[in-house]
């Protein structure tokens, strides 16, 4: 049995969570899935039996925690059997150091507790979360943490890196970084620096994701296009770039992938922010 549903935020909460999501499953025997990046930094509350994140950078088992997943730079695995829950919250691109005191950027390629975080209200909304069992209570809880801790950074870089994701989104990554500086009124370097703070990776490493994400999207949408004609419609350089771009982010090549699954963009299948 497996129910998976997502919910959207309060309106005051809007500008900063693009969703949440609930995945509820019951699997006698194990089970493993490829995670791939999706651009964006997501909050997860674990509850039920114990799962295994692993990845090249670090390998842990999840019991009854939150954790904190930063910006991924390539892919992991969720392995599980029995009965689990989740409840994720998936900030948009730009949001999440709102919430946050430590820098965005030292969640990249990794997944932080609240115990390491060494942030007690976040480990007493993990206790409250573990004993509730009804999942919309969940979300009224972790809606009122994230109130109650809601401090923007300063609006003017806020509205840069908000207009700066909305052109990668529209060009789906195929940019330079020197233009986006300039259409927000900044230095290279300045803007490479702002962003990084941000979102939690380079401005060079997103608009890679932002890409991986693209193609994934025009697979969806286009099954029987041609690699080939992929990689020229979504910016790579040929044919070789786009399966070295699609072995780091999700240990597959093109044609391996969609062997496995079924192709979809948790990016642009959904307004990204």
């Amino acid at each position: 049995m497996e129910s998976f549903q997502i919910l959207l935020p309060s309106p005051a909460l809007a500008p900063y969570v693009r969703h949440y999501w609930l995945l509820e499953t019951d699997s006698p025997i194990e089970n493993t899935e490829r995670i791939i990046p999706t651009g964006n930094v997501q909050m997860l509350f674990y509850r039920g039996n114990p799962i295994l994140l692993s990845s090249s950078h670090d390998s842990r088992r999840v019991n009854s925690q939150s954790i904190l997943c930063g910006q991924y730079v390539g892919y992991s695995e969720l392995s599980f059997s029995g009965t689990i829950r989740i409840l994720a919250v998936v900030f948009h691109t730009h949001s999440v150091s709102a919430f946050f005191r430590m820098p965005v950027s030292e969640f990249c390629n990794q997944k932080v507790s609240a115990d390491e975080l060494g942030d007690r209200e976040l480990q007493e909304l993990e206790d409250r979360i573990l004993y509730e069992a009804d999942d919309r209570n969940c979300i009224c809880l972790v809606e009122h943490f994230l109130l109650s801790r809601l401090n923007p950074p300063k609006e003017h870089n806020l509205e840069r890196m908000f207009s700066a994701i909305r052109t990668i989104n529209r060009r789906g990554g195929e940019v330079r970084i020197s233009d986006l500086a300039s259409s927000v009124y900044l230095s290279t370097k300045q803007f490479q620096r702002i962003f990084t703070g941000h979102v939690g990776i380079s401005p060079k490493e997103f608009l890679r994701i932002v890409r991986f994400q693209h193609a994934l999207y025009v697979l969806q949408s286009t099954p029987d296009i041609s690699f080939s004609q992929l990689a020229y419609e979504c910016g790579f350089y040929d044919q070789p770039h786009l399966i070295n771009e699609f072995k780091v982010f999700s240990g597959y090549t093109p044609k391996e992938y969609l062997g496995v699954c079924a192709p979809y963009s948790d990016y642009f299948s959904q307004e990204n922010g």
